[in-house]
């Protein structure tokens, strides 16, 4: 028995690792914009890619419909911005003067992932 339910624990651990880290959803990269607004919902980003305009700003809207603890925050690497995200409502966040490059955003777990191309 014991054997049975270290398997399936397994089995769910690798579950786990598959959906937040290796699957590769798609996501279509929308096209350079000034403005976007992001579902928050079921451990995804939708869309999960931005483009934006280097030099210019980005307002994002982030719609956060999942209750997950993990969605509360989303956090922008090496643009040193995050926000808190409220379970229901719509957060608005600004980005001025955008620096050429890829920016990976998550949240504080790094489960939802994306990425934010300025060119």
């Amino acid at each position: 028995m014991s054997l049975f339910v270290n398997l399936v624990g397994l089995v769910l651990m690798a579950l786990v690792v598959w959906w937040f880290w290796l699957s590769h959803r798609k996501s279509t990269a929308q096209a350079a914009t000034q403005e976007a607004t992001i579902i928050v919902e079921d451990g995804v980003y939708t869309p999960a890619s931005i483009r934006a305009n280097t030099g210019q700003s980005l307002t994002l809207h982030f719609d956060r419909r999942d209750p997950s603890p993990c969605a509360e925050q989303v956090i922008f690497q090496g643009l040193d911005t995050s926000a808190f995200l409220e379970t229901g409502k719509t957060t608005t966040l600004t980005l001025d003067n955008l620096p050429a490059g890829k920016h990976r955003f998550t949240c504080q777990m790094q489960m939802y992932q994306g990425t934010l191309i300025v060119d």
